[in-house]
């Protein structure tokens, strides 16, 4: 029997951290899936290690390809998303920081193409958020506080991933806070806190490696192609 063909995939925001560690993934490690075009807004040199690369004013001329994988900015999301509707493909998004109309307009792409959109795609943070649920639920009138930790040059805060669990503390009853740092290097780090009269618990993530949300993007991408148009959860591919 043949093997099923790589999945051939559009990498948007390519010379970015995350595009960065998706490019290098692809290249080193056997995922099941091809890059054929990298875009950026800005390109130094026309092919890097055999895939071509387009500024995000090209965007409508890369050929064909199955699922986008997108972390790049706000204003760049809508182009992105528009051009996965046009051609009818798979996208899979990490780009935080989206306005109210930009989520809207997910939820209408995702009535005709399949699209995953995870403030954050390590399967781990996919357990502490049903954890914080679960706790809120649990703990009804303590205090939630959520800190979260990054690199000096992530530019929204809080965090997508922090809002999200804030989100799932909101879903168990609870009223969460935030609180967020930009120090150095950090990869990602998540702190939920539950506080009362005497006690308080503790429910963190810390990620290490970047290539841990990079590969997620990856398995989702896979898992993604060819399936029906809908918004898929981490939890649902991974």
């Amino acid at each position: 029997m043949d093997a099923h063909p790589p999945v051939r995939l559009l990498i948007h925001g390519a010379t970015g951290r995350m595009g960065q560690a998706l490019l290098r993934l692809c290249r080193e490690e056997t995922t099941g899936c091809e890059v054929v075009a990298a875009v950026a807004r800005r390109v130094d040199t026309r092919v890097v290690d055999g895939v071509p690369r387009f500024t995000a004013a090209e965007l409508s001329g890369v050929p064909a390809f199955d699922v986008a994988i997108d972390f790049s900015l706000p204003e760049g999301f809508d182009a992105i998303l528009a051009l996965c509707v046009a051609r009818g493909t798979a996208l899979v998004s990490g780009t935080t920081g989206l306005s109210d109309a930009q989520k809207a307009a997910l939820d209408a792409a995702s009535t005709t193409i399949p699209l995953a959109w995870a403030s954050n795609f390590s399967l781990g943070v996919a357990v502490l958020h049903d954890l914080v649920e679960r706790a809120a639920k649990l703990l009804p009138g303590w205090d939630c506080d959520i800190v979260e930790a990054h690199h000096t040059r992530k530019l929204d805060a809080p965090s997508g991933t922090a809002l999200t669990l804030g989100t799932a503390a909101q879903a168990g009853g609870a009223d969460p806070h935030y609180a967020s740092i930009r120090a150095g290097d950090i990869v990602g780090e998540h702190l939920v806190q539950f506080a009362a009269a005497g006690e308080r618990i503790e429910l963190v993530h810390r990620a290490t490696n970047r290539d841990i949300f990079a590969r997620g993007a990856l398995h989702a991408a896979a898992r993604l192609n060819a399936r029906a148009p809908g918004r898929y959860r981490v939890a649902d591919l991974l």
